[in-house]
This record gives structure tokens, sequence and C-alpha cells, in this order.
């Protein structure tokens, strides 16, 4: 039987490389990645941002594979401090690829995807739903990712294309490394209390789940025939999730100011 095609950006590393190796059970992987080197897949060294040669790429697979069955938007980066010393280029550069890449891709994909009533994973986090101080920007581009999938749901639902967003929490990948630190900051107790909510989401990152344990659930969902909207990864954050949504947002900013402000 022939395989499907799959297109996943950032699928040279971590949570991208990880859902890749699952996919390919059933998948062709193609990855769009900024950087290749030696894959294991078929891959286009591209910016998700560069969307002409990203709308090239989608009809060159188009036209060699004859399909394209799955679009995963994985590609992104983390910035933290605070928001007042964050550089207006890393802001806009964030929710540039972590955002309208995003939905970019996505315009670019869902024509070649009505085709096979294919569907569309977007990679969120908890942290859009539980934001983060001194990730803000970050936060607020998940928050938008999750948002966008519920909104393109329903437009693609006609066309039969399925859409799920991916709610990881804390994983343990090369992103907590790659984040860019911000934090020029002459206060010293406001610099030492920034610094100790970044030490702290780097060490539940880096004691949190494996990449693999997000590929499980995206490989299980590019399964279903009828996917939920929104899927968070692990126990404990399926409990958060549903702590955002019974607890007043009061309460819940309460205890993230408690964990990560001290």
């Amino acid at each position: 039987m022939k395989k499907k095609v799959a297109v996943i950006t950032g699928a040279s590393k971590g949570i991208g490389y990880a859902c890749g190796i699952r996919l390919s059970k059933d998948y062709v992987i193609y990855n769009l990645s900024r950087t290749v080197e030696e894959s294991p897949f078929k891959s286009y060294e591209v910016d998700v941002n560069d969307y002409q040669k990203i709308k090239s790429i989608a009809k060159e697979i188009f036209e060699k594979e004859g399909q394209i069955d799955l679009l995963v938007n994985n590609a992104g980066f983390g910035i933290a401090g605070a928001v007042e010393n964050c550089s207006a280029e890393n802001i806009y550069s964030l929710v540039n690829t972590n955002l309208s890449a995003v939905i970019t891709l996505s315009s670019i994909f869902i024509p070649y995807l009505k085709k096979t009533k294919g569907k569309i994973i977007n990679i969120s986090s908890i942290g859009g739903i539980i934001p983060l101080p001194y990730q803000a920007v970050y936060s607020a581009t998940k928050a938008g990712v999750e948002i966008f999938s519920r909104a393109l749901a329903n437009e693609v639902k006609e066309s039969g294309i399925k859409v799920t967003a991916i709610l990881p929490g804390d994983i343990k990948t090369s992103f907590t490394t790659s984040r860019i630190i911000q934090n020029d900051v002459n206060d010293k107790e406001k610099r030492e209390r920034i610094e100790n909510s970044i030490k702290k989401v780097e060490k539940d990152e880096q004691t949190g789940m494996s990449a693999d344990s997000v590929a499980k659930v995206v490989q299980k969902i590019a399964k279903k025939k009828n996917p939920p909207l929104r899927k968070s990864v692990g126990l404990s954050y399926k409990f958060v999730s549903f702590l955002s949504k019974v607890l007043p947002t009061r309460v819940i900013n309460f205890i993230v100011r408690k964990l990560y402000c001290k």
C-alpha cells in the first residue's frame, strides 16, 4: 500500500524529529527546516517565514508525490525575559515564526490537503493556556496557535480537513538551550527574580517528558477519523488544562505568580 505524505516543519531535531520518526511508519516524511544536515527524511532547507519558497516547495512535493495528507506545524523558538527588555527584532521574529508561519503555511497547504481530506496538526503549548511571566511573548504566540486552530477547524470542516492543536508541557529537548534570554536589567532584585523564573522553567523542561511522548500523541491524532480540536500531552498537563477551565483567571494568575515570580 502506498504511504501517505506528511510535511513537518522543524523536523531536524526535538519534537519535530520525533514526530517524523513515529510517522515514518505510515508516511513519506518531508522536513522543512532552516538546517537539515543529515536528516533521515526528505528535506528542504528553508526558513518557514520564506513564504514564496514554501509555496514552491509545496507545489513540488505535490507534483512528485501526487498527494499531501498531513501538515505538522512544529517549527518555533522561545524568548525569555521581561517584555520591556525584549528587542523589537526578537519579538517580531518570534511572532512570525511561532504564529504567522503557522497561519501562512496552513493557507499554502490547504488546497492540497482538500484533495485528500487531510489533517493539520499544530504544536501549541500548555503555556498558551497558562501563560508564564517573563515568557509573555512566547505564551502569546502559543495561545494564538490554539485559537487559530479552532477557528480554522470550522473553516475547513466542509472540505473534510481536520485540525488539532497539541499542547505539550515541559519537554526535554534542545529548545531549552536555544531559548533567547533577554535580561539586561539594572535593578538587581528584578534581574534575580527573572533569573530564578527562567531557571525554574529550564529545570522543569530538562526533567520533563521526552519528545517522543509528544510524537506518540501526534501519531494517534494522525490516525483518528475524528481527532479532537485540542489535546494536552501528559496526565498532569491534562489536569492543568482542566483547572484552567474551572478556576477563575485571577486564581490561575495568582498561582502562576507564586511559582514563577519569586
